[in-house]
């Protein structure tokens, strides 16, 4: 039997994005958030109210980042979320965080988040609270990659969001082949 829990933001897993912008000053600032992901091949939409500092930034800087929050800092990323830049205008320094200027978009790289996605703003409905940016390039420090260059996710170490329970966990352990395990499945004549 299942139990009915109704119309809520419920999906697994729901990265922890922290998006990082600038402000009108050249200060960094970011934000944590869990409602958003990849909306097409070069797109990434995340919902944010009009009213974050975050927000505003990119609606004057047209730029920001995108990094994949992860077991290391888990403190500081969880500070990001609880504290408003509007309130606490150098939040990103007291998270401990340090910036390097991306040279893709007008917006800060975290040095201590070692996966960032570069993005210039496309959109942004007030109403909907829908932003969408042009994904213009993806960088991961050395110590994340693989023997082949490319990310490893259990290197990278990144949480996801349990909305149910306000938790955030660890993802890691592999457990199948994409566009291979489910060949399987089907027939063959």
């Amino acid at each position: 039997m299942r139990k009915n829990f109704g119309a809520r933001p419920i999906t697994y897993p729901q990265p922890v994005l922290i998006i990082a912008t600038y402000g009108e000053n050249g200060i960094p600032n970011a934000m944590n958030a869990a409602w958003g992901g990849i909306s097409d091949e070069k797109e990434i939409s995340i919902c944010i109210s009009a009213e974050h500092k975050t927000t505003k930034n990119i609606l004057a800087s047209k730029a920001f980042t995108v990094s994949m929050a992860d077991v290391e800092h888990v403190v500081e990323c969880d500070y990001l979320g609880i504290v408003s830049g509007n309130d606490v205008p150098d939040k990103f320094a007291r998270a401990g965080f340090h910036a390097t200027k991306s040279g893709f978009v007008n917006a800060p790289l975290i040095d201590e988040l070692p996966m960032a996605v570069e993005c210039k703003l496309i959109s942004y409905d007030e109403k909907s609270c829908r932003l969408v940016g042009e994904i213009v390039n993806v960088c991961a420090d050395e110590k994340v990659l693989n023997a082949e260059g490319k990310i490893d996710p259990i290197k990278l170490r990144p949480i996801t969001f349990d909305p149910m329970n306000n938790a955030y966990l660890a993802v890691g352990e592999k457990v199948g082949d994409a566009f291979k395990d489910g060949k399987k499945l089907k027939k063959t004549k």
